[in-house]
């Protein structure tokens, strides 16, 4: 692993998470790769997010192994007075504090903005969770695919006839972590140039609501009155399709008028489609994209995958085999762009991780160590930040406070 680089852009950033699953700890990872000092908290004995889902050999989520990267872990229980004076003394030291329960939940309320600007008054506290802090539904629980569902997106997925279908890659929780660490960015910004910290209210269900209406849906209800539903792999505004070839799947996208006509030029129908007034534009070949599909199928049925891409890349129109997850590993555009990258761990061997996907010229981010155990940096943080000497650490783990 790489050594913490002296010019990470947020190495003087220091962040309490008590986040767990997805969306916070995917949001501090971010801060975490580009050098900001994320200590994760949790009760004695870890938190759930380390026995969830994907569970590993060693009895560990495998997906923990990449969300904690780069992260310190100390344990601490919040449910008593002397742990929440404990914490009271850490956000003193630190710049945010991120964290994803429930509002209107005990430690939801313990961890609000009001209670915390009263111990700093520069804190940031960043707030993921299902509904916001207000609303009728602030207070219940919400996971991604609730949000899909409540969105409208899952009656947009799938093919025509099928029930609701959310997608398997979960990409509300991925979305919401991106966006409560632009967020955090924003109010640090903003703190640079006022000295005031600030509350961040980020939910799944506006991330969901928010990324289902850019994709015109509800603008097209409003406009045209109609409620559209499943296209399969069409698209919901232009031509696009997934072609079978001899030995695969060719996803491809022919949005706007001038990728369309180097389309129908590379596979030998331009006079056929270009002429043809149900093709006229993006939104008419988006509803008569089935009659283009046949056209698309009858030239794709005798290529294999590579002639089809070899064709469609030399027109310009964006295509690309539909792989499976495994040949990200070989994939020559992930390895340039170090896509996925290889750590070791103990008892696991070598595990493929994301690697980092913003790239910074001059402050890049790296990977430096690995997923911590639960409290592995216990002595480390309360003797460097709060001065705990080895015999209140002690006391404090036979107390059941850490």
């Amino acid at each position: 692993m790489k050594q913490r680089d002296t010019k990470a852009v947020l190495k003087d950033i220091r962040v309490l998470d008590l986040s767990r699953f997805l969306a916070g700890p995917l949001c501090s990872m971010l801060l975490a790769d580009m050098g900001a000092e994320v200590i994760r908290i949790e009760p004695p004995g870890g938190a759930l997010d380390r026995r969830w889902g994907l569970i590993g050999p060693d009895g560990e989520t495998l997906t923990y192994k990449s969300l904690g990267r780069n992260k310190k872990s100390i344990t601490l229980n919040l449910s008593g007075e002397k742990g929440r004076d404990i914490f009271q003394k850490l956000v003193k030291r630190s710049d945010v504090v991120l964290h994803n329960f429930t509002p209107g939940t005990a430690l939801a309320d313990e961890l609000s903005y009001d209670k915390l600007r009263e111990i700093h008054h520069a804190i940031i506290v960043a707030e993921i969770s299902g509904y916001g802090l207000k609303g009728p539904d602030a207070r219940q629980i919400c996971f991604d695919f609730v949000a899909q569902a409540r969105s409208g997106a899952m009656t947009l997925n799938g093919f025509p006839g099928d029930p609701p279908l959310k997608t398997t890659v979960p990409y509300v929780d991925c979305t919401s972590g991106i966006t409560g660490a632009l967020g955090i960015l924003l109010a640090l910004y903003y703190r640079e140039k006022t000295g005031e910290g600030q509350l961040i209210d980020v939910s799944l269900f506006d991330i969901a609501s928010f990324i289902t209406q850019n994709a015109g849906a509800l603008m097209y209800y409003k406009v045209y009155g109609e409620i559209r539903k499943q296209f399969g792999n069409f698209g919901f505004a232009s031509f696009m399709t997934c072609l079978k070839a001899k030995d695969g799947w060719v996803m491809l996208v022919a949005s706007s008028d001038d990728i369309w006509k180097r389309f129908i030029r590379a596979i030998g129908r331009e006079k056929e489609l270009g002429t043809d007034p149900r093709f006229r534009n993006d939104l008419h070949r988006s509803l008569n994209a089935a009659l283009i599909d046949q056209v698309a199928q009858d030239w794709a049925n005798q290529r294999t995958c590579d002639e089809i891409i070899k064709t469609l890349q030399v027109a310009r129109v964006a295509c690309a085999k539909a792989n499976t997850v495994d040949q990200l590993l070989n994939d020559p555009q992930s390895i340039a762009s170090e896509m996925v990258v290889h750590v070791t761990y103990p008892d696991l061997g070598e595990i493929p991780i994301p690697g980092i996907p913003v790239k910074l010229s001059l402050t890049p981010g790296h990977i430096n160590t690995l997923a911590p155990g639960v409290g592995e940096h216990n002595e480390e943080i309360y003797n460097r930040l709060l001065n705990f000497k080895q015999g209140e650490l002690s006391q404090l783990i036979r107390e059941g406070v850490i």
